[in-house]
């Protein structure tokens, strides 16, 4: 048997002396490592919560990366582009790219009797991925939308729903003001939505492709643009990268150039902030992983202080200074291993009582979500196990060269 690893476990199920200052130590090093380990549990699945709730929102409301006309993507302004059928089968060879669907976006004004709105009428087609939205839906269904006729219905926040009063099933005026006058269309409320992204929730509505193409004065093959979905987020610049290659420059049968833009370009403020949360974990691993090792050295230097009878005993029978270092630090990988057993106890069970029941709440207009968002990365908790176990252990090295300073026969004396 491992001579160091018995004596470990010799000291560390010996009752012995209850009087014993080493027994608190212990007890707090113990507590040091198992709250250190908890909050960074807990840090990093908050973190990686928000980040990827968030990511998912904004991806929602405009997908990966959009192709559209060079001037659309400059501006404000919507300008038509060429979206048939050979150049959505080139799309969808691109390697990395999951899903393509067409859009047209036509500015206008929702009207009640006691309100009126600016929205942006997004117009979608019977290929719309509709997941993100009816998991945020709210009341009401959403419609089958199509793109070779228009049945006037649409689908607004909750958020529009609320300032002009409708309800399901209400009829609504929607008018839209370009070179030729003012349009008017009634529209019926086929269902409400509520992502809490406020910026998207207070302009966009959805309603048929055909609807907004026709109210743009486009032609049938014309749009605003396309909006692809890719395999991997972190594969989204090499995927735009292709389409630099393959498609971006080229002119449509109108003479109109293709373009494309990343969601990461087109929201670089959420981005960035969200890269911020990743500067705030790291802070407070930092942290937490400094407490645990300044109480582990604590405890263990209190620890061999109190056997320095035993160590002198060990020496003078033989024993050299690394294996009695070696004892000590498996002492330490004992009171380590408790720690993190009860860490992980703390931290899991308190991320999985949020993950189901919501326990911790938070204002949506300004976190964009309605409570704290964790997410379970089994991979990155093995991580931080097997890291705060090697970090409290290399801190310890040093410390344990205390023992080479202990003399057998001064330290037999020792009391």
């Amino acid at each position: 048997m491992n001579f160091p690893l018995f004596i470990a476990r010799r000291i560390y199920s010996d009752q012995g002396d209850k009087r014993k200052v080493s027994r608190p130590a212990i007890r707090i090093a113990t507590a040091g490592v198992a709250i250190g380990l908890a909050v960074m549990l807990i840090s990093v699945s908050v973190v990686f919560g928000f980040k990827h709730t968030i990511r998912d929102k904004v991806i929602g409301f405009g997908s990966h990366i959009q192709v559209a006309d060079f001037m659309t993507l400059q501006q404000s302004d919507q300008y038509p582009i060429c979206m048939d059928d050979s150049i959505i089968g080139i799309l969808k060879k691109i390697h990395g790219v999951k899903h393509v669907q067409r859009f047209a976006i036509k500015q206008g004004i929702l009207k009640t009797n006691s309100d009126f709105l600016g929205v942006a009428f997004k117009g979608v087609g019977p290929e719309f991925d509709s997941t993100f939205i009816h998991q945020n839906m709210v009341a009401g269904c959403i419609p089958k939308f199509s793109d070779v006729a228009s049945h006037n219905k649409i689908l607004v926040s909750k958020i529009m729903a609320d300032q002009l009063k409708l309800k399901l099933g209400d009829k609504v005026f929607a008018y839209f003001i370009d070179y030729n006058g003012v349009r008017a269309r009634r529209f019926t409320v086929a269902g409400i939505y509520q992502t809490n992204l406020s910026q998207y929730d207070k302009i966009t509505c959805y309603t048929d492709l055909y609807t907004a193409v026709k109210l743009n004065g486009w032609d049938n093959d014309q749009a605003s643009g396309a909006e692809l979905t890719v395999n991997d987020f972190n594969q989204v610049n090499n995927v735009e990268e292709l389409l630099v290659k393959n498609i971006n420059r080229t002119q449509d049968k109108y003479g109109e150039t293709y373009s494309s833009r990343t969601i990461l370009d087109s929201n670089p403020q959420i981005f960035h902030w969200l890269d911020l949360l990743d500067m705030n974990v790291w802070i407070i691993l930092g942290l937490m992983l400094a407490v645990a090792g300044v109480t582990m050295i604590s405890g263990l230097l209190i620890m061999i202080l109190e056997r320095t009878t035993m160590i002198g005993v060990l020496k003078a029978l033989g024993a050299r200074n690394k294996t009695i270092r070696h004892t000590f630090l498996w002492f330490a990988v004992f009171i380590i291993g408790k720690g993190l057993i009860i860490g992980n106890i703390i931290g899991i069970g308190l991320i999985t009582l949020q993950k189901y029941t919501g326990l911790i709440k938070l204002d949506p207009t300004t976190y964009y979500v309605d409570t704290v968002p964790v997410e379970f990365n089994i991979s990155f908790f093995t991580i931080l196990n097997v890291a705060t176990l090697l970090i409290s252990i290399f801190v310890l090295i040093a410390p344990s060269y205390l023992i080479s300073h202990i003399h057998p026969a001064k330290s037999m004396r020792y009391e």
